[in-house]
Parts: structure tokens; sequence; C-alpha cells
């Protein structure tokens, strides 16, 4: 346990380290019905609202069941909640972009834009949702006995929210 203890500080002060030279930002979230827990996708910017390195997307969990701690994604948990690949589209003085895919998701690419506006950064993560391009909001996971029975993937068009059911 204590090595554990360890490596969790070591990685939350890593990534203090980076915060601190870079903007964070959130994205989208992760939840699962059977605790309140859930998976934060974020991004590293720099000064400019740029996509910070070659792989800006990472996630983490806040540990709501335990006042909201923040702690990594254990090896464990990366098929199911990790990043699959990431490529950084485009990185200017205006913000960028990020083709993003989840272990979970691999046939889903959410392309994730950013851009400076007035003194802070702006983020939007888009996929193709019940055939419609919209905003990601949240991924829903609904556990059964036997694992997974489906996947409520939610977020907003123009004419509001929408939701796809996707069944394993």
């Amino acid at each position: 346990m204590r090595n554990a203890t360890c490596l969790v500080a070591m990685l939350l002060s890593s990534a203090s380290a980076v915060a601190q030279s870079t903007h964070d930002a959130s994205l989208f979230s992760v939840t699962k019905s059977e605790n309140r827990n859930e998976v934060i996708y974020a991004i590293h910017l720099d000064a400019r609202c740029a996509p910070f390195g070659d792989a800006p997307v990472y996630a983490f969990w806040r540990m709501n069941e335990r006042g909201g701690t923040i702690e990594p994604l254990l090896g464990r948990e990366e098929p199911a909640y990790g990043i699959g690949a990431q490529r950084v589209l485009a990185r200017d003085a205006e913000g960028g972009a990020v083709d993003v895919t989840l272990r979970a998701l691999p046939s889903r690419h959410v392309v994730v834009r950013t851009r400076r506006h007035d003194a802070t950064c702006e983020t939007t993560s888009t996929l193709a949702i019940a055939g419609a391009q919209a905003t990601l909001t949240n991924i829903d996971v609904r556990l059964g006995l036997l694992g997974i029975d489906y996947v409520v993937v939610s977020g907003l068009t123009g004419s509001g929210v929408v939701r796809e059911k996707i069944q394993p």
C-alpha cells in the first residue's frame, strides 16, 4: 500500500508541475452506474491555448465517493478508460486541434478543438452521436451482472441534447 501511495503522490506532483507550465482544461467525462466516481478527460494547453506536447489529452479519476480527490488511472483500467490513440492535427497562435480515440470506443474519433477567447482557453470535443456531429459531454456506462449492459454517449447539437445507446 505504501508503494501505491508513493506512486500516486509522485504522479500527482508530476501532473502539478505540468499544470504550472501549461493550462489544463477539462473536456468530457465517463460515468458509470456503480458509483459516483468519474473519469475526466482533459488537455494540456500552452499559453496560446494550443495543444501542449505530442500527447496532450489525458485521463484521470475524480473520486466523488471520496470527496472529489484526484487519482491516476491504474494500468488495469487503461483498456476500459485509456486513450487509444491521439494525433495533434493543428497547433498555431489561435489554438489547435487533436484527433483522439478512446480504447473502449476505437471506431469513434473525438476531435478536440482549442482556441483563445479573450484571456481564457476554450475547448470543444466533437464526434458523431446518433448520426449528428455533436459536442461530447458525457459517456455513461451502465453495468450489469456480467459486465457492461450498454453505454450512452451524450452531447449537444444546435438543436439540443443528443444521445446514442451503444450495446457491447
